[in-house]
């Protein structure tokens, strides 16, 4: 097992380090490298998580073949032994975690989906009934289905939060063509996944996705429908009405704020067992979706 952090590679340039995901970019193509790291409340934590870019990469790739139909994505290739000789001779370090990409330019909007009404969406509601502009039924309760999943884009902030914004306001900054084709892509690729992944025990709560264009092609890029972007729930524990058990980071979410850490400073060192026991929900969320064996 190899934990992978940060990356560099000589003679590649790097041009973006997020949270989770390192960016390089050659000719006029991006390698992306899913790392071990782990982000929650907007900091990187200093633990690494085994095993976690592997899974990543893994889901995402599952999914973007899943949805191609629905609109084309970023991909290249995501066979490490077939990469270029110059970024291939890294395969033992990229295998699993890295996709060759095309090079989209960001359309800097989150597009949000939410099937379930929890997380910010439930605080919003609880003060206002709705989310945004979206007005919803007065009798929800925590983590209740919602009548139909609703698309609540964000601002994409590089540093801190993502910024609810309302479709309207979406539409004067990036035009009414754009975020209309963005949310009916968004809904057409939460509705079909999430169709899949009820059938695998998986409730997807809420996700995110992300478009950039080609030309004047609109495709989707970054990562889809991870732990990382999305709440899933077991779908044989849901009950509405309280927080949901998640193969998801919630786990370690709950566990920071079970501490004293104030969130404003250096995060802690996670507990192995919590480690451990966030391994096992990435992995278990890859195999139940995928209905493969997740090869360590």
């Amino acid at each position: 097992m190899i934990l992978i952090g940060d990356v560099e590679l000589a003679g590649i340039k790097k041009i973006k380090s997020g949270k989770v995901r390192e960016i390089f970019s050659f000719e006029d193509m991006l390698l992306i490298v899913t790392t071990d790291r782990i982000s929650a409340f907007d900091y990187i934590l200093p633990s690494l998580i085994p095993y976690k870019g592997v899974v990543l990469n893994s889901i995402s790739n599952f999914w973007f073949d899943y949805l191609k139909d629905v609109i084309r994505n970023h991909i290249i290739e995501t066979d490490a032994d077939k990469f270029p000789e110059n970024i291939k001779k890294y395969s033992s370090m990229l295998k699993g975690r890295s996709a060759i990409v095309r090079n989209a330019q960001i359309i800097p909007v989150e597009c949000v989906v939410r099937g379930y009404i929890t997380g910010s969406g439930w605080e919003e509601y609880k003060k206002t009934g709705g989310i945004g502009d979206i007005r919803l039924p007065g009798n929800l309760k925590m983590c209740d289905r919602l009548p139909e999943p609703v698309f609540t884009p964000t601002t994409k902030e590089d540093v801190g939060h993502d910024i609810l914004i309302t479709e309207r306001q979406a539409k004067n900054v990036f035009g009414a063509s754009v975020i209309e084709f963005l949310k009916e892509k968004s809904l057409k690729l939460y509705i079909k996944a999430s169709e899949y992944a009820l059938k695998k025990g998986i409730i997807i709560a809420d996700t995110k996705f992300e478009f950039g264009s080609i030309s004047d092609e609109i495709i989707l890029v970054d990562e889809i429908l991870t732990p990382d972007s999305s709440r899933f729930w077991p779908l044989e524990d849901y009950e509405p009405g309280k927080q949901q058990p998640s193969f998801d980071k919630q786990y370690v979410r709950d566990y920071l704020l079970s501490t004293d850490w104030d969130r404003n400073s250096v995060p802690p060192e996670l507990p192995e067992d919590v480690i451990a026991k966030t391994t096992e929900r990435y992995i278990s969320a890859y195999e139940k979706l995928t209905d493969k064996k997740f090869a360590m």
